[in-house]
């Protein structure tokens, strides 16, 4: 013990040994050597002179190192500030401590052997215990020989036991060989795609509708549909149909890690659409998605709301959204684009103009050379057609006919039988 812990003299290496992850392997042999242990390390590391984080350090560090709980160290640390010397008063006291069969180097001793043998029965481990002191003529399992099933399980309920035994391991994250862990860079060409699911609502326990809404990063061109379920035989024939909506190529794709989109069918489907990128969130960088999670609060939640829809109106509200509420984004609803400029400190600052309001056909055709972009089926001519049947107050009043249609349906509808 004093060999090990004489090594630690300043409190970055108390830190690191608390912060670490391996199981403790030295440990006080009784209890007034864990004692002298306290006294050495308050006295070491001038612990009434320390501040509040490196106190707790060093508790940390004592815990760790012997077992005992935060009540008990307070206790310790009070005695050597009040007397000088840390010491058991337990014989004080007018009743006596109960005796104890197992001492703590046995439990110890148990904790290596289930750490050894993965932890097996208490049944298995008193045979191993028993013929580790029978056949094999190791004295250290003299006591631990004769313990009963029972009290296996006392001995690995005890602190001391779970300090040794336990390891704190950072998440291991699952590798999964799908997409690249990146930010689009789309460098001002439209077809940098942004999806995400909203779900609308759980009722009695049965599942809603869940909404794919999809958005260019460019030109926040955006296309919603609808699906009973997030599994693969619905959301595959489904971004199917809103990739193809799209009137330029579809260049990159990006999802956070939703298995919804973070699978080999759906990579099969871009592969097949000629999709030359597909891209998932990085861990701890919240913005990679934040546009279409905008629009998913801006657009879907404000024309669909928070409400439950159950899936049998899964067809309807994707009809909704192809045909009335897509529309009305792309052609109809202005989007804000900024306008990007560096300071004299290098920070990147955005200003919104009024000049660039616009909607997501206008964006596009504001492009340097917008029409190399569009698809060999689409052209300008056919989409300022569409955008020119209604004015922009005649499309969002046919969008809130539409939509009290399909709310007067699913809330005028008689409930399915079970």
């Amino acid at each position: 013990m004093t060999i090990h812990t004489e090594r630690l003299r300043t409190m970055e290496q108390v830190r690191a040994f608390v912060e670490g992850s391996g199981p403790v392997d030295y440990q006080p042999e009784d209890r007034r050597s864990a004692y002298e242990f306290v006294r050495r390390t308050l006295v070491r590391f001038d612990y009434p002179l320390l501040g509040r984080a490196d106190r707790g350090c060093v508790r940390a560090y004592i815990g760790k190192a012997c077992g005992f709980s935060p009540a008990q160290i307070s206790r310790l640390i009070r005695q050597q500030a009040q007397t000088g010397v840390v010491a058991d008063r337990r014989a004080r006291n007018s009743g006596r401590a109960f005796e104890t069969r197992y001492t703590l180097a046995d439990i110890r001793l148990l904790a290596e052997v289930d750490e050894a043998f993965g932890g097996m029965s208490a049944l298995a481990t008193c045979e191993i215990l028993r013929r580790a002191r029978d056949i094999h003529g190791d004295a250290r399992f003299e006591r631990l020989a004769h313990v009963s099933r029972s009290h296996v399980y006392n001995l690995r309920a005890s602190r001391t036991y779970r300090t040794k035994r336990t390891t704190w391991e950072k998440t291991r994250p699952s590798p999964v060989a799908i997409a690249v862990r990146k930010a689009p860079e789309p460098n001002g060409r439209p077809g940098f795609l942004r999806v995400d699911t909203v779900h609308l609502g759980d009722k009695d326990g049965r599942k809603g509708v869940y909404v794919v809404n999809i958005v260019d990063e460019v030109t926040q061109y955006e296309h919603v549909g609808a699906a009973p379920a997030i599994s693969e035989r619905f959301m595959v024939p489904i971004l199917e149909a809103l990739l193809l909506l799209f009137p330029f190529d579809v260049m990159g794709f990006h999802a956070d890690n939703g298995s919804e989109y973070i699978n080999r069918r759906v990579a099969a489907l871009l592969n097949k659409l000629h999709v030359g990128e597909f891209t998932k969130s990085r861990p701890r960088r919240s913005n990679d998605n934040a546009l279409v999670e905008g629009k998913n609060a801006h657009v879907v939640r404000k024309h669909l709301g928070h409400e439950h829809i159950p899936v049998r109106f899964a067809d309807d509200v994707d009809r909704f959204a192809r045909e009335a509420l897509s529309p009305f984004l792309n052609f109809h609803r202005p989007c804000l684009f900024a306008t990007e400029r560096v300071d004299a400190k290098g920070k990147v600052r955005r200003t919104y103009r009024r000049k660039d309001v616009l909607t997501p056909l206008e964006k596009l055709k504001s492009l340097p050379d917008a029409a190399r972009f569009l698809r060999e089926n689409a052209s300008f001519d056919a989409l300022d057609r569409a955008a020119a049947a209604q004015t922009d107050l005649q499309a969002a009043k046919s969008l809130n006919r539409a939509r009290d249609d399909l709310f007067r349906k699913v809330h005028g509808a008689v409930p399915a039988a079970a």
